[in-house]
C-alpha cells in the first residue's frame, strides 16, 4: 500500500478514536451530573461555597457578626428561624436561608453593590438579586406584624413617663413621637425635580412614629423630598384612618414646631429655645414657655435617637443603591422591621445600649426644619383643635413651673 494511503488511513483512524473519546467524555459528564444532582442529594452545592464558609466563621467569631451584619449571632439565628417557620423564607439549591439572610444584612449594613456581593458570596448576579428580593419580601411581611403599637388603645402609661419625675404626671397622656426624615432616593431624571428638597439631592421624605421604648409603630414611605412633614401627616390622618394608630381621647404624640399644635399632637411653643443643645450651651430654661420646651424636647428626643440608631446601623439608608423606587421603599420598611426585631429580641446591642445609658444622648445633629411649612393648608383642623391643645400645653407648662418652685 502506498505511503500516502497509509497516512490517510491512519488519520481517519485517529479521527474516529477522537470522536469516540469525545462521546465517552460527554456521556461521563452527563452521568456524573445526573449522579450528583439526583443520586447524591445530600451533597448540596451550597455547602462548599466560600460565602457559606465565611458566614459560618463570622457568626462563630465574637464581635464579628455585629461588625459585618450589624446584628448579634443569637439575634440573626432567631430571625432566620422565625422567617422560615412563618413560611416567608426558604432555602434553595444555591443558598441556605441563613446565608440569604446574612447576605441581605451585609448588603444593607454596608450598602454593598451587587458585584461586591457576588465576589463575597461566590454567587451569580442573578442569584444575588433574586435572593435579596426574597429576603426583602419576607421582612416586609414581618414589618406588618411588628411595626405597630402593642396596644392600639394605648391603655398603659409608658414606664418612661411613670418612672421619671421630669415627666410624671405632666406627660401621662404621651404615647410616642412623630418626625420626618430624608432618605436618599435614586429616581429617573424626569422625576428628580419633585424629589430634590432642601437637601439639594433627590430624597424620600419618610414619616416615622415611635413609642417611648424606641420601637417604630408606623412608617410612611413614598413621599418625594419636596413634600412637607405637615402635609404628609395630614394626608395620613385623613386617608389612612384604618391603619394609622390614632391617639385616643386624652392621648397625644409629641411633635416638633414644624407641625401644627392640634388635638392628639402636642408641639412646643414657637419663638422660644427648644432643642437640647440650645440649653446645654446657654443658660437654664427660664419662664413657662422655655421650661415646657426643654422638657418637651428631652422627651421627644426619643424619635431622634430612634431614627439615629436606625440610620447608623443600616448604611444603605444614607447611601441608597440604584434599585427600583418600589424596592427602595421596601428596603426602608424592611429595615424598620429589623430595628424593632433587634430591640424586641432582648439581646445586648451596642447602639441601643448607648441610648439606654443616657436619655439625652444625641446620635447626630438634628436636621434643619422650616417651621412655616405650608401650615396654611390645614387651617380648618387647626382652628378646630388648636385651642384644645393650647390649653393642654398651658396646663402642663404651669404644672412644670409649680413643681420647679417646690
Amino acid at each position: 500500500m502506498p505511503s500516502n494511503q497509509i497516512n490517510e488511513h491512519s488519520r481517519k483512524v485517529k479521527k474516529r478514536k477522537c470522536g469516540f473519546y469525545k462521546i465517552c467524555f460527554a456521556a461521563a459528564a452527563i452521568a456524573f451530573d445526573y449522579h450528583m444532582k439526583y443520586l447524591m442529594k445530600q451533597g448540596n452545592r451550597f455547602l462548599y461555597s466560600h460565602g457559606w464558609t465565611w458566614v459560618r466563621e463570622t457568626l462563630n467569631t465574637p464581635g464579628e457578626s455585629y461588625n459585618m451584619f450589624r446584628m448579634e449571632t443569637h439575634a440573626i439565628l432567631k430571625l432566620e428561624k422565625l422567617l422560615v417557620s412563618k413560611g416567608w423564607l426558604h432555602p434553595s439549591k444555591e443558598m441556605t436561608s441563613l446565608e440569604a439572610l446574612t447576605m441581605f444584612l451585609w448588603t444593607c449594613a454596608h450598602s454593598e453593590t451587587n458585584r461586591n456581593v457576588q465576589n463575597k458570596f461566590g454567587k451569580s448576579g442573578e442569584t444575588v438579586s433574586r435572593k435579596f428580593g426574597e429576603v426583602l419580601e419576607s421582612l416586609c411581611l414581618l414589618a406588618k406584624e411588628i411595626v405597630r403599637p402593642p396596644d392600639f388603645n394605648f391603655a398603659e402609661i409608658p414606664s418612661k413617663i411613670k418612672n421619671d419625675r421630669r415627666y410624671w404626671p405632666h406627660f401621662k397622656g404621651c404615647i410616642g413621637a412623630i418626625d420626618g426624615t430624608h432618605i436618599p432616593a435614586i429616581v429617573p431624571t424626569k422625576d428628580q425635580i419633585r424629589y430634590i428638597g432642601r437637601k439639594g439631592y433627590p430624597t424620600q421624605n419618610v414619616m416615622l412614629v415611635c413609642n417611648l421604648d424606641m420601637l417604630f409603630t408606623f412608617v410612611v414611605v413614598g413621599w418625594p423630598g419636596t413634600a412637607h412633614d405637615t402635609r404628609i401627616l395630614s394626608s395620613v390622618i385623613e386617608e389612612m384612618k384604618s391603619v394609622f394608630p390614632h391617639p385616643p381621647e386624652g392621648k397625644y404624640y409629641l411633635v416638633d414646631a414644624g407641625y401644627p399644635n392640634m388635638k392628639g399632637y402636642l408641639s412646643p411653643y414657637k419663638g422660644e429655645r427648644y432643642h437640647i443643645p440650645d440649653f446645654r450651651v446657654g443658660s437654664q430654661a427660664e419662664g413657662m414657655h422655655e421650661v415646657f420646651n426643654h422638657v418637651h424636647s428631652s422627651l421627644r428626643n426619643v424619635i431622634e435617637r430612634t431614627i439615629g440608631v436606625w440610620k447608623k446601623r443600616w448604611h444603605i439608608l444614607c447611601d441608597m443603591r440604584p434599585f427600583s423606587l418600589i424596592k427602595q421603599q421596601k428596603i426602608i420598611v424592611a429595615t424598620t422591621a429589623l430595628h424593632n426585631f433587634i430591640r424586641m429580641c432582648g439581646v445586648e446591642d451596642e447602639e441601643f445600649n448607648k441610648c439606654d445609658d443616657a436619655s439625652g444622648y444625641i446620635i447626630e445633629p438634628e436636621e434643619e426644619r422650616n417651621i412655616n411649612e405650608e401650615m396654611g393648608l390645614y387651617n380648618p383642623r387647626r382652628v378646630q383643635d388648636g385651642g384644645y391643645m393650647n390649653r393642654v400645653r398651658n396646663q402642663i407648662g404651669a404644672a412644670l413651673m409649680e413643681s420647679r418652685n417646690i
